[in-house]
């Protein structure tokens, strides 16, 4: 139990060290991305067909109706009161469009079941316009399902694998409309942080200018950097975007502190801070054992036997240490004098939430 233990706030220690907010250089292009240089999500509602009978219901009326109206555009009269569905889902196609991807060019797309339909195994998707939020139709897909699982059974039996009404057609969308995005003919970009902080978004301006020997890059906030395109760079945005997304930068963040209590995770950076303060904290078990046991009356009584459930209680209250915390203790320093009295994971969560009420955590606390 105690190299359990021991071995719990190693790993926490490590994670300390090593956690991503620790101050090193990284490349632009892992901290930053190009304003408006996106995906794009692209939704659209079609039809599987070729199910061996695990398809919607007879009720599902939004299949039925589908099914019928595509079959009355290909010049098939049919009643839909006659029209048996269990062969056909109704389903909703999603993908994301990338930047700059042209026309022919292929998408994967992910299908999910919107009926009651129990499987989507062997199944094919027709047809189906995949359109964006403005209503325009950029890619259209088609082909066969694969879900990497599957769900079978017989005689009252089933078995299933993994999740059958979600399935994926790799490549099976093609672009039929681009995203124009104009990109060289810009006169400025903007550089957006994934994760805002005004030092590093003044670094990264600075970075910027000293590259170029200019003055063209300016912080508009903790999370944009505007770029004015210089002359030499006009109509050759892409090299210039190149050349700066693999400068280096040091990264800036506040000090914060995550716990995942669910998990007994702990991560926190290397600029916590905590003031003076004397930690104890002990743990009380109680532990409730019950045995039952039968009551048996003697021969020729008139008693009757019973179950007598017996009940012990037991109560373990281990001895809490007394620990002082200087001002101004680094991480390292916390974890160690805790890992001195054998403190668990949960423990540590427990001890940070109680030095946060105190006032003495210098740190943001996120509980997820």
């Amino acid at each position: 139990m105690i190299r359990k233990t021991l071995l719990s706030i190693s790993i926490i220690l490590f994670l300390f060290i090593h956690s991503a907010q620790l101050s090193y250089a990284v490349r632009i292009k892992d901290v930053a991305t190009v304003g408006g240089v996106r995906d794009n999500q692209l939704v659209g509602y079609g039809l599987i067909v070729g199910l061996n009978g695990t398809g919607d219901k007879k009720g599902t009326e939004f299949t039925i109706r589908s099914f019928t109206s595509m079959l009355t555009k290909m010049g098939i009269a049919v009643d839909p009161a006659l029209v048996s569905v269990k062969n056909v889902a109704a389903v909703m196609v999603t993908a994301n469009l990338p930047p700059f991807m042209k026309k022919g060019s292929h998408l994967d797309v992910t299908i999910s079941s919107i009926g009651d339909a129990s499987s989507l195994q062997g199944g094919t998707l027709l047809q189906t316009p995949l359109k964006g939020a403005n209503q325009t139709v950029y890619a259209v897909a088609q082909g066969p399902v694969s879900l990497g699982g599957y769900i079978g059974g017989g005689g009252g039996d089933s078995v299933q694998k993994n999740h059958a009404t979600v399935g994926r057609i790799s490549g099976g969308a093609i672009v039929e409309r681009e995203v124009d995005l104009e990109f060289n003919l810009r006169k400025d970009i903007k550089i957006t942080l994934r994760q805002q902080d005004f030092t590093t978004a003044v670094r990264l301006a600075e970075i910027i200018n000293d590259s170029l020997n200019e003055k063209l890059a300016y912080p508009e906030d903790s999370g944009t950097v505007v770029l004015t395109i210089p002359e030499e760079y006009q109509s050759r945005v892409v090299e210039l975007v190149a050349s700066i997304e693999n400068l280096d930068i040091q990264v800036d963040a506040p000090a914060k502190v995550v716990l995942n209590e669910r998990t007994g995770t702990v991560v926190m950076g290397e600029n916590v801070r905590i003031s003076t303060i004397a930690i104890s904290h002990g743990n009380l078990t109680i532990q409730v054992k019950t045995q039952i046991k039968v009551s048996q009356p003697g021969p020729f009584s008139k008693g009757e036997t019973i179950v007598v459930p017996e009940r012990e209680v037991s109560v373990d209250e281990q001895k809490a240490r007394l620990i002082l915390l200087q001002s101004g203790v680094t991480v390292d320093e916390v974890v160690r004098a805790l890992n001195s009295v054998g403190v668990t994971p949960r423990d540590l969560i427990a001890i940070l939430q109680a030095i946060k009420v105190a006032g003495a955590l210098h740190a943001e606390l996120e509980i997820i």
